[in-house]
């Protein structure tokens, strides 16, 4: 997964303030989890053209697709790159299934419009757990669209409740939507022990190394995707969020991965996932 640089971070997460309660995170953070981050990339200026600096990252750095969120309706960047370079931007849309039936209206008007290849969700910024009532409509789409969905799990960086997000409720997922890819995001901390279990029961789910620099990738998946997990853990970046890529690819040759894993980590399995040519 991968963003556009803006302006103004906090404008891009306005979403999400009305859940924050403490004082540094609605005041002092560009981010709301900039405690977690030494370096967060920079704003750009007004003026300067937010697409083609991403795509000059992912020049530099080696990288041949991101994924993006075009359902973002506050920021034409998305439509505008996946529009103009279809062949380096997959599009996602990200969902609050609060929104009830207009969540499945957005996913199919999504897709129909832009081709997307996944749904994402926050479900502690929506205040809704990944095994609630109110998910069921937005699964049966993905499920009936042939979408993967990628869901927030464990603790989350923005300081809001992490009940949510307990990754213990991914196995009704998996178990009542068997056609139903579902891949973990942004870590399943501190449950990783437990989100390898679920990935051994479960043939349906995934895990992705969003939001975590690759020194801090969980030893439990690294050893998972070593052995019986190397068709089920996928890179994921952080792009512009909180790392730059400089940071990622620096650290990246560290994480211990054997040498047949590599492929199927950086795209094999992404490809998979969504559908791609590999």
């Amino acid at each position: 997964m991968i963003g556009f640089p803006s302006t103004d971070r906090r404008e891009v997460y306005k979403f999400l303030a009305p859940s924050l309660r403490d004082t540094e995170s609605k005041e002092d953070f560009k981010m709301p989890a900039q405690y977690m981050f030494k370096d967060i990339p920079g704003e750009i200026e007004e003026g300067v053209d937010a697409v083609a600096v991403t795509l000059d990252n992912m020049d530099r750095y080696g990288v041949a697709q991101g994924l993006i969120n075009v359902g973002n309706e506050t920021r034409d960047e998305p439509r505008r790159a996946i529009t103009a370079h279809p062949d380096r931007f997959l599009g996602l849309v990200d969902v609050d299934p609060r929104q009830g039936m207009d969540a499945v209206r957005k996913i199919r008007k999504y897709h129909d419009e832009f081709g997307i290849v996944a749904v994402s969700s926050f479900p502690s910024g929506c205040e809704t757990a990944i095994n609630a009532a109110a998910y069921y409509p937005v699964y049966a789409t993905c499920a009936e669209l042939g979408l993967p969905i990628f869901l927030t799990a464990g603790v989350p960086g923005p300081r809001v409740p992490l009940g949510p997000q307990r990754v213990e409720y991914l196995d009704e997922i998996c178990w009542f939507f068997p056609e139903l890819t579902v891949v973990m995001r942004h870590g399943a901390d501190p449950w990783t022990e437990l989100a390898v279990k679920l990935m051994l029961k479960w043939p349906n789910l995934y895990y992705s190394t969003s939001a975590f620099a690759p020194k801090h990738y969980p030893k439990a998946i690294i050893d998972y995707a070593n052995t019986r997990g190397a068709d089920k853990v996928l890179y994921a970046g952080y792009f512009p969020a909180g790392l730059t890529y400089e940071r990622i690819m620096t650290e990246m040759p560290t994480i211990g991965l054997k040498d047949e894993v590599w492929p199927k980590f950086l795209r094999g399995n992404a490809a998979k996932i969504l559908g791609l040519s590999s």
